[in-house]
C-alpha cells in the first residue's frame, strides 16, 4: 500500500491547499514550520524576489496588480506576499492589499497571501523571508513583496529580496522621501507612480539630481528612474525589463546579496531565539520583570544588567578527555574520521590539544609529569572522560552566584587556562560526582562588578 504523500511531498507537487498550510505554520513559528523549512531549503533559490516598498497611497498595490498580469503574460508563475499592518482586534493582516488583486483569483498561476506585520518594524512580517523560501519551494519562478508602506525607515526589504523598488507618488513630498538615506541606499529601481499627476517630472529630477551626488564605481549598478501609470499600465512592462537589466547585470553578484541576507536572517533568528531561551529555560520565574524594574528605579544600568544576565547563561564549551599519550589519540580522530587536532599547549603540568569537530571541541589531557593531577586520574580511573567545560561571559560573576547557590569549587578564584582564558572548576561533590569547568575565553567580559571595573584589574 502506498502511503501517504506528506506536507513537504504536496507542497513541492504545487497543491495550494499544502502551500497554504505551509505558509501558516511558518508564520506561526512553530516546530513543524522549522521543521518543513529545514526539509524544503534545499529545494529553493530558483525564484527571483521582486521588492516593492515606499509609502502609503503611492498606489504599490495597483502597481503590482499590473506586474502579475504582465508577468503572467509572459508564461511566469507568480507569488506575492502582501505584508499589511496588525488588525488591533484579531491580530491579522488589514486585507486591504488583496482587494486591488481580485482579478487574479482565479489564475492557477498566481498566489497571494497576506501577512501581518504583528508589530515587527521595518516594513516586513518576522517570517516573511521563510514565507518566501516556501513559495520557492512550491515552484513559483517570480516573487513579489510588498511592504506595509510606512515611511522611509523600511529598510528590511533589501535583506529579503534580489531586487527593490521603491514607489514614489507626485505632489505629497515624496520627493523629500527620497532624499532620506535609508531610502537612496536600498533602492535598485526608483519607480514614479501616477506619472500622469503634476509634478511627475519635478520627483523624477528631485531624485536623479540627488543620484548625480553618488559615488558610483565604473560597472557599478545606477538605480534608474523610471515613470509608470499604474492604473492604465503605462510604463509597466519597461519597468520589467529593467528589472531584467538588473538582474543580468547583477548575476555574478547576487551570490554575495544572498550570502549578506543569509547573515542578517540568522543573526536575526539568534538573536531572538537566544532571548527566548534566556527568559524561558535560564532565568526564574519574573526575574527579567525585575531587572526591568530595577533598571526603570536606576538601581542599576542597562549594560550592566545585560552583563548580569549573560553571565547566567552557559554552554557546552568543550569535553576534557585524559590521556596517557595524545599523539596516538591524535592519529585516531586524524586518521578515521579527517578531524584536525590543534598545536599543543603546556598549561601548567598538563599538555593540552583541541580536536575541532566543528561543534563542540575535545580536550586531550596528557600529563607532562607524574605529580600532575591527570596522571594520578589514569592511576586510579584509567583514561577515558576527566571533564566537561561550560562557557560563560563573566566567570567572577558566575562563581559568585553558584557559590551563593551552595556550589562548592576546587579553587577560590579562577586561574589561566589555554588560549588566553580564565577558568575555574566546580567540585564534584557539588556536580553529582562529575568535574565540571567553566570557561571566560580570552576577550570576554573581565567582569562585572561596577566597582572593581572603576578600580580597574590592577585596583588596591
Amino acid at each position: 500500500m502506498t502511503a501517504a504523500p506528506t506536507l513537504t511531498d504536496r507542497l513541492l507537487a504545487g497543491d495550494t491547499r499544502a502551500l497554504a498550510r505551509a505558509i501558516s505554520l511558518v508564520e506561526n513559528e512553530t516546530d513543524d514550520g522549522a521543521r518543513l523549512v529545514g526539509k524544503i531549503y534545499a529545494k529553493t533559490g530558483h525564484a527571483y524576489l521582486i521588492g516593492v516598498t515606499g509609502p502609503p497611497g503611492a498606489g504599490k498595490s495597483t502597481l503590482v496588480d499590473r506586474i502579475i498580469a504582465t508577468l503572467r503574460a509572459r508564461g511566469q508563475k507568480v507569488a506575492v506576499l502582501c505584508v499589511d499592518p496588525t488588525s488591533p482586534y484579531s491580530g491579522g493582516a488589514i486585507l486591504g492589499d488583496r482587494v486591488r488583486m481580485q482579478s487574479h483569483a482565479s489564475d492557477d498561476g498566481v498566489y497571494i497571501r497576506s501577512m501581518a506585520t504583528r508589530g515587527h518594524l521595518g516594513g516586513l512580517a518576522t517570517t516573511t523571508a521563510e514565507a518566501a523560501l516556501v513559495l520557492d519551494a512550491a515552484g513559483f519562478d517570480v516573487i513579489i513583496i510588498e511592504t506595509v508602506g510606512v515611511g522611509q525607515d523600511e529598510v528590511d526589504i533589501v535583506r529579503t529580496a534580489d531586487v527593490s523598488l521603491v514607489v514614489l507618488v507626485p505632489g505629497t513630498g515624496d520627493e523629500v522621501q527620497a532624499l532620506k538615506a535609508g531610502i537612496m541606499e536600498i533602492a535598485d529601481i526608483f519607480v514614479v507612480n501616477k506619472a500622469d499627476r503634476e509634478g511627475a517630472d519635478r520627483t523624477a529630477a528631485s531624485i536623479e539630481s540627488m543620484l548625480t551626488l553618488e559615488m558610483f564605481d565604473q560597472g557599478e549598478w545606477k538605480p534608474p528612474v523610471l515613470r509608470t501609470e499604474a492604473t492604465s499600465g503605462r510604463g509597466v512592462t519597461e519597468l520589467l525589463d529593467m528589472v531584467e537589466a538588473f538582474r543580468a547585470h547583477s548575476g555574478a553578484r547576487v551570490g554575495a546579496r544572498r550570502r549578506a541576507r543569509a547573515e542578517w536572517r540568522l543573526r536575526e533568528m539568534l538573536g531572538r531565539r537566544f532571548l527566548q531561551h534566556l527568559e524561558q529555560d535560564v532565568l526564574a520565574p519574573g526575574e527579567f520583570d525585575r531587572t526591568l524594574d530595577r533598571i526603570a528605579g536606576r538601581e542599576i544600568d542597562p549594560y550592566t544588567a545585560v552583563t548580569a544576565l549573560m553571565a547566567k547563561t552557559a554552554a557546552l564549551d568543550h569535553v576534557g578527555i585524559a590521556v596517557e599519550d595524545a599523539t596516538a589519540m591524535r592519529a585516531l580522530f586524524g586518521h578515521h574520521f579527517g578531524l584536525a587536532t590543534g598545536e599543543p599547549e603546556v598549561v601548567g603540568l598538563h599538555r593540552l590539544q583541541f580536536v575541532e569537530t566543528g561543534e563542540t571541541t575535545l580536550e586531550l589531557v596528557e600529563p607532562v609529569s607524574a605529580d600532575a593531577p591527570i596522571a594520578k586520574f589514569i592511576a586510579k580511573k584509567g583514561a577515558g572522560l576527566h571533564h566537561i567545560c561550560l562557557r560563560v561571559a563573566d566567570i567572577d560573576r558566575a562563581m559568585a552566584d553558584l557559590t551563593a547557590k551552595g556550589v562548592q569549587f576546587i579553587d577560590a578564584a579562577p586561574r589561566q587556562g589555554a588560549h588566553g582564558s580564565r577558568i575555574a572548576f566546580i567540585h564534584p561533590s557539588s556536580a553529582c560526582g562529575l568535574l565540571v569547568e567553566i570557561k571566560q575565553p580570552a576577550g570576554s567580559h573581565e567582569g562585572s562588578d561596577p566597582v572593581r571595573r572603576s578600580l580597574g584589574e590592577g585596583g588596591h
